[in-house]
């Protein structure tokens, strides 16, 4: 009934052939303004467990996030008639500097004529998913550039150890039971606060699918008489409950060449490796400085030419660079496997702009409103703009949690 009411709003102004009024009426701004922050939402996942704060006007670029210190024990027993020194409460001040996003779609006066309401409507519903998804990712990575780290169920050391795919079970690093318990742990250990009585995980799907299997696992249905639901919530195990989002952060090394994703050893000579491959000038310049794995073991490219690679000074070639050794690319896992991050957050663990009350807000220009720019009135706009930033502000309160997975979904 709401969007059939919001839609009257269009009559006797967008429903017409006049290309004369400029600007929108106060109501359409605000059912524009609803109708993104509305479309935005269910993709802000990682923006709704954060400490939020709104963006005063006029206040600066700078926003400033507050962390209280804890006290000590008071084990010392009072003496009877005498009060106390007492503590003060200790702050430190963490601050963030916000950064302006947006986008636009332009709409030409011919099509604007033949289906007016469904193309502003259809560019506002685009816009809204972008504007979500874009202030939702800057938020994801802040995060996940993290120093709280736990590879798999602790057994790894780095990222580019974590296996996946490999036929004998207990050689993957895939997202379990015992993966979340640790990590529980962790934050336990910190005295680390819950939010409303548990932890939050958020995880991708197909980390997602490598847990559910588990007979402990509850699915919202079976608990959400008594619990208010997060937006994307799936379940709940080990007091943590679980948020799902495709755009849950994985780390995918990119291919090492136009042609191939892995290359191949033909000989090596103190810090330069020979490979049977051809590299194009393109694929030469995309190598330097990236990361490459070979026989377990990471090396960095200082230098690239048609048929050789070139490590960094500091770097020595192991015994694992031997003749017909697979290069895989080596940002990712094993093999270059992609690598999963689902992100344990606790209470208070990181801030982040709030996205009503002037964070967010779309911007509708109709035909006529261009001046000179636009002598013929031949284009209208639909726009979004944001300022936004996020901070993590205790690092021990979230724990990334890297994993490889039955899957590979590649870059997000």
């Amino acid at each position: 009934m709401k969007d059939k009411i919001n839609l009257r709003l269009f009559d006797g102004n967008l429903n017409t052939n006049v290309t004369t009024d400029s600007g929108m009426s106060v109501e359409m701004k605000k059912f524009y303004d609803d109708r993104l922050i509305d479309l935005a939402g269910p993709n802000l996942v990682y923006n709704q467990f954060g400490q939020k704060r709104n963006i005063p006007k006029n206040g600066g670029k700078t926003i400033e996030f507050r962390k209280y210190d804890s006290l000590p024990k008071a084990t010392t027993p009072l003496t009877e008639g005498i009060t106390p020194d007492g503590h003060k409460l200790n702050t430190t001040n963490i601050e963030a500097t916000v950064h302006q996003y947006g986008d636009f779609i332009a709409l030409s006066d011919v099509l604007l004529l033949t289906a007016i309401d469904q193309n502003l409507l259809e560019a506002v519903r685009l816009l809204g998913d972008q504007a979500g998804r874009t202030l939702d990712t800057i938020t994801r990575d802040i995060l996940c550039a993290g120093t709280n780290v736990q590879f798999g169920t602790g057994r790894r050391t780095t990222r580019y150890a974590l296996v996946g795919g490999s036929d004998t079970a207990a050689n993957n690093d895939y997202m379990s039971v015992d993966t979340i318990r640790r990590a529980v742990r962790a934050l336990k250990v910190v005295n680390a606060q819950k939010i409303n009585g548990y932890y939050v995980a958020v995880i991708h799907p197909d980390a997602a699918y490598d847990l559910m299997s588990d007979p402990k696992w509850q699915y919202p249905h079976q608990y959400q008489d008594t619990t208010e639901i997060y937006e994307g919530e799936i379940g709940r195990i080990e007091g943590v409950r679980f948020v799902e989002s495709s755009e849950a952060k994985v780390f995918h090394a990119a291919d090492l060449s136009a042609a191939a994703r892995t290359l191949t050893v033909a000989s090596k000579e103190g810090k330069v490796i020979t490979i049977d491959e051809t590299l194009t000038s393109a694929d030469q310049t995309a190598l330097v400085g990236r990361k490459i794995l070979i026989a377990g073991a990471v090396y960095t490219v200082k230098a690239a030419a048609a048929s050789t690679i070139t490590v960094i000074d500091t770097e020595t070639l192991g015994s694992g660079v031997a003749d017909n050794a697979v290069i895989y690319p080596g940002e990712a896992g094993a093999a270059g496997r992609d690598v999963y991050a689902t992100l344990l957050i606790a209470e208070n663990a990181y801030g982040v702009t709030e996205v009503t009350g002037g964070g967010l807000s779309t911007i509708v220009k109709q035909l006529g409103s261009g001046g000179t720019a636009d002598p013929l009135d031949q284009r209208a706009t639909a726009g979004w703009k944001a300022l936004h930033t996020a901070v993590r502000l205790v690092e021990q309160y979230m724990v990334r949690i890297e994993t490889a997975s039955t899957f590979e979904v590649g870059a997000n």
